[in-house]
């Protein structure tokens, strides 16, 4: 290895699709990222995107996740389309692992015990963390040699106090269940919130800061002094905002209500609130928000009426984190939606008055870049930050394998 240089391949595991890049730890430049899809299913293909060069489509079966390791590994290799000569040049893999419970309040080196330990977590995640672990032992596979470091979704919350992540419920199943607030998309809280206070030339100790991660799931925390005190997700990614397709929190006597009158079980309840809920739910157009506002552009009153609950749903979450922290310095929009939706950050910033904050509309005229968008008059900044999940993943890879060396 020159240097310090190292190349981080950095994987995020879904049930059927394996998100990659390879990331020069050096100078944090991608130097190819790509997506396989469909994996178990017909009609898998992969598409490979090398820095400088033309993308690639491969249309070839996938029966499992180690196939398609290998297949991206092929690609990475590749002497056309490759980015790396072998193997060899790739130093560390980084996984994307949801849900970590309370074992992990930080990145850490995978070993078998790790291994264990995130298994125990697939109750709380059971869509996410099987589908993790596969990616995780397909990379051992093709990879022995190579250094895998799993960086949590969960981890950055773990420093909320207990009357933050505890539930009214019986204190019993906390216990014996682990019931709590847990939080999720922590990765990116926990970056933006990094590169808030460095975009406003302070360090995250000194500012009580609010991050905004709005997608097709979305989250709220609370950052107080560089430690996360709050945010809006649960035990599972359901709560909170209004979201894509999640309807974020609710009276949780409804499922019973709706159970009885709709004759279904509470499995199906559990599929209606996560998959055909929330903006889309209402609207009954999308869960894409640029679908919803060209419908409600036209003039669709459910359209309009979900995008106004959406926002009113987060201009409520930044009140009460405010309470939470008794004041807040900075407001940070991020992710697909809060980072290029520029009338649904100032229709979020309407509510903000009371805390004599500004959105100036020429500054928030602004997608996917790092930006202030309130007027200088501002109490509080308002600011655009585009999250960037692998490179938090590629960093903390970089630093625990630095250190381990």
């Amino acid at each position: 290895m020159e240097g310090n240089t190292m190349n981080i391949l950095v994987i995020n595991c879904g049930s059927s699709s394996l998100k990659y890049q390879l990331i020069d730890s050096d100078t944090e430049a991608v130097l190819a990222k790509g997506l396989c899809e469909r994996i178990g299913i017909d009609g898998s293909v992969l598409t490979h995107a090398p820095a400088g060069k033309d993308k690639v489509k491969i249309e070839t079966s996938m029966p499992n996740h180690t196939v398609a390791v290998k297949l991206v590994i092929d690609a990475l290799t590749d002497t056309n389309h490759g980015v790396v000569q072998s193997l060899d040049e790739i130093n560390a893999v980084g996984h994307r692992v949801v849900h970590g419970g309370e074992k992990f309040a930080s990145s850490v080196i995978i070993d078998d015990e790790v291994l264990a330990a995130i298994k125990e977590c697939n109750d709380l995640a059971p869509l996410h963390n099987p589908a993790n672990l596969i990616g995780i032992n397909s990379c051992k596979e093709i990879m022995p040699n190579v250094p895998m470091v799993a960086v949590f979704d969960t981890a950055f919350h773990q420093t909320m106090p207990e009357k933050a992540y505890l539930y009214g419920l019986p204190y019993a199943y906390y216990e014996k269940y682990k019931v709590r607030r847990y939080g999720f998309h922590g990765t990116s809280h926990d970056y933006v919130s990094a590169r808030t206070a460095e975009i406003l030339g302070k360090t995250r100790e000194e500012l009580k800061i609010i991050v905004c991660h709005l997608g097709n799931g979305g989250s709220v925390s609370a950052v107080d002094h560089g430690k996360c005190v709050d945010t809006s997700m649960g035990l599972t990614p359901l709560e909170g905002i209004i979201m894509g397709t999640r309807s974020g929190s609710i009276d949780p006597a409804i499922c019973d209500f709706i159970c009885q009158k709709e004759n279904i079980t509470p499995a199906e309840m559990n599929t209606i609130l996560n998959k055909k809920s929330g903006v889309l739910g209402i609207s009954n157009v999308s869960s894409d928000f640029r679908d919803i506002e060209a419908a409600a552009a036209n003039n669709n009153k459910l359209a309009k009426a979900a995008l106004e609950a959406f926002y009113y749903s987060v201009a409520k979450y930044i009140g009460a984190y405010t309470a939470a922290m008794n004041g807040v310095d900075a407001i940070a929009f991020t992710a697909g939606v809060g980072e290029n939706n520029i009338s649904g950050r100032a229709e979020i910033a309407k509510y903000l008055g009371y805390l004599g904050t500004e959105i100036d509309a020429e500054k928030n005229n602004v997608r996917g870049e790092d930006r202030v968008i309130s007027t200088e008059a501002s109490k509080v900044a308002l600011l655009c930050v585009p999250t960037n999940e692998e490179l938090a993943i590629a960093r903390q890879t970089t630093a625990l394998i630095s250190v381990a060396s």
